[in-house]
């Protein structure tokens, strides 16, 4: 979608025509954003409220998929990277204990923020707390983020290809351990 065609849709929609892709995609829309508000498409003041809010929204459905979550559905496909019931009573005991430090440390870790929204779910952590936490660690990363597209918005354009390229990195390398994980548990020792 060429600048022309993207600021037609924000004039004639608002900044409805990212919150979606901001829910979904918050580090990479975040950046575009920051690049956005910098060429004067939206206000800077605007743009991060989204940001804010679209990342609390998203964070709050991993929540509350967690809170209602399949404990055993999820085992089934967690086994795979090693993730047993007593692993898991563990990892949840000391998420009672650490929740708070644990779920600002994952959502500044981007990786590591989908298990650990889910976990703070699963463990039934307050929903005032959760989300004041959560709104903690949310404010310095989206301006973060925000202030890189404001920066070096010129490279924006290629921003998404190198999180592509980065992603299906991880992604193969992480089908590599799984399939030698199972191959692993294949073999039968004597």
């Amino acid at each position: 979608m060429t600048e022309v065609e993207l600021s037609a849709l924000i004039g004639q929609y608002g900044l409805i025509v990212l919150t979606p892709r901001a829910v979904l995609e918050g580090p990479v829309i975040s950046v575009v954003t920051g690049y956005l508000a910098r060429i004067g498409m939206i206000g800077l003041p605007q743009a991060l409220a989204l940001l804010v809010l679209a990342d609390l929204a998203g964070d709050l459905m991993l929540y509350t998929l967690g809170r209602g979550g399949r404990v055993a559905l999820a085992l089934s496909w967690l086994r795979v990277f090693g993730l047993t019931r007593r692993r898991l009573a563990r990892v949840l005991r000391r998420f009672r204990a650490q929740g708070g430090r644990i779920l600002v440390l994952g959502k500044l870790t981007h990786g590591a923020g989908f298990a650990v929204l889910l976990a703070a779910g699963m463990v039934r952590m307050p929903l005032p707390r959760f989300m004041a936490l959560n709104l903690l660690a949310t404010l310095p990363k989206s301006s973060a983020l925000l202030s890189i597209g404001w920066f070096f918005g010129a490279v924006v354009p290629r921003t998404g290809d190198w999180i592509a390229l980065a992603g299906g990195g991880v992604l193969a390398l992480c089908l590599a351990l799984v399939a030698i994980r199972i191959a692993k548990q294949g073999r039968v020792t004597p």
